[in-house]
């Protein structure tokens, strides 16, 4: 007999939609209809988000097209409205590019609530946009989440996994 699954988030726990950063990028859940604007920043970025995440995800592969995107992003979306995880897109104030993801997951490991890493776009690497999201992913998480003990996984942390 297999033991129940554990509930990860309360059944009351609404998500955030809207998060602003004090560099003026905000943070939103992604959506399949941001296809044209993901692609790039991945594809843009792909050798070091391989580096972090291709060993434990498989992505993002070599040539992705925008069809695999399009469905990666539709399968994102829908387990972000089923709280399975969630993906939030880093968007300049127009939504007009995408400059970075943040992940939360359910945790893997125990004693720990969720896995949360995030990545920015090779351009924005040592920003003060990316400081701006390293500083406000853990405190946002403590106000805005019901997490007691989320594993923050950064790419100076080396591969997930």
């Amino acid at each position: 007999m297999t033991d129940p699954p554990r509930q990860w988030l309360p059944e009351t726990f609404e998500h955030p939609l809207h998060v602003e950063l004090p560099t003026g990028q905000h943070l939103r859940p992604i959506r399949a209809a941001d296809v044209d604007i993901d692609l790039p920043a991945v594809m843009g970025s792909r050798e070091r988000l391989w580096s972090i995440y291709g060993a434990a995800w498989g992505w993002p592969p070599v040539g992705m097209t925008r069809q695999q995107d399009l469905d990666d992003l539709a399968h994102h979306e829908a387990e972000i409205a089923a709280h399975e995880s969630f993906n939030y897109a880093l968007l300049d104030e127009g939504e007009t590019e995408l400059l970075g993801c943040v992940y939360i997951d359910p945790a893997r490991e125990p004693g720990v609530d969720a896995d949360v890493s995030w990545w920015v776009v090779d351009r924005l690497v040592g920003t003060e946009v990316e400081r701006a999201l390293d500083e406000l992913v853990p405190r946002w998480l403590g106000e805005d989440w019901p997490f007691r003990a989320p594993r923050l996984l950064r790419d100076d942390l080396g591969p997930l996994g």
